[in-house]
């Protein structure tokens, strides 16, 4: 007994160990960006992770001297009907997958399943002459056409996983009370998928509110720009002098997502769990 008490002990020193580094990795790198966000200067070089003196001047200047919240609300703008659109489509796709059966469904999941294996910028060009010939070159509604499109493949496989687990005599008892296959959707199946839908929802935001390739090949006026153009083009548009400035952008970009993290932690996790062991 003896022994097995210092063998849990030591493997608790372990287990708490890495965590602690772990969190020193995570946590260092923030706290970094944070203070030098606060930096009264220009340059990052000069940055101390407990500095002699803090700043607001860089998150007055954002909203004062650049278009930053003209490019905050593109993005907010953008993100918000991705989400909106791509779970729709994709948990209606991941529903019919799952609870029907027709002809070409096999190859379609074996097509999605293909799809995922290849990058997407692979299809940049393919993308801009589609846009081009549709006129949503420069056009929010375009990049939000292709971030929901783009969703689909793999968001659709994870979500049929979960539908597959969830019994069929929900279904089957709905029917025969003569409900549809639209109001067990709604009314059965969706108000007991909150887990996966919030997930597919929070991660369908968070893409196109760090995205910088799509949104750079499909946007080009300067009331247009997102976020990650924005602030890439003022680090590089004004000889690589004002990352403090980048780094004050960069702290107010991670807020909503960390509000939607703490907001549906519990969910994300559940969903993500979820989706993966069923099916």
């Amino acid at each position: 007994m003896i022994g097995l008490s210092l063998k849990n002990k030591i493997n608790h020193i372990i287990i708490y160990t890495i965590l602690i580094i772990t969190t020193i990795f995570v946590l260092y790198p923030v706290v970094w960006i944070i203070t030098g966000s606060m930096n009264p200067g220009d340059s990052l070089f000069s940055t101390k992770l407990i500095p002699d003196s803090l700043s607001f001047k860089h998150y007055v200047y954002l909203f004062q001297e650049t278009n930053y919240l003209t490019w905050y609300k593109n993005t907010l703008k953008i993100a918000f009907w991705n989400m909106i659109f791509s779970t729709f489509l994709v948990v209606t796709a991941a529903y019919a997958f799952s609870r029907f059966r027709f002809p070409g469904r096999k190859q379609g999941l074996m097509a999605m399943l293909v799809l995922q294996m290849f990058p997407g910028f692979m299809g940049m060009i393919a993308i801009y002459i589609l846009l081009l010939q549709l006129n949503l070159l420069d056009n929010h509604w375009g990049l939000i056409l292709v971030y929901a499109g783009g969703s689909i493949p793999f968001n659709a496989w994870l979500v049929k996983g979960y539908f597959d687990g969830m019994p069929r005599s929900l279904e089957e008892a709905a029917k025969i009370d003569g409900a549809s296959h639209l109001t067990i959707f709604a009314r059965i199946m969706m108000p007991l998928s909150k887990p996966i839908l919030v997930f597919i929802a929070v991660t369908n935001f968070i893409g196109p509110w760090m995205d910088f390739i799509f949104a750079r090949l499909v946007l080009r006026s300067g009331e247009k720009k997102t976020l990650a153009i924005g602030l890439f083009e003022m680090v590089t548009g004004r000889g690589n002098s004002e990352f403090t400035t980048f780094a004050a952008g960069a702290v107010l970009v991670a807020v909503p997502i960390t509000i939607l993290f703490f907001i549906f932690q519990d969910q994300l996790v559940d969903g993500l769990k979820a989706g993966a062991n069923k099916g």
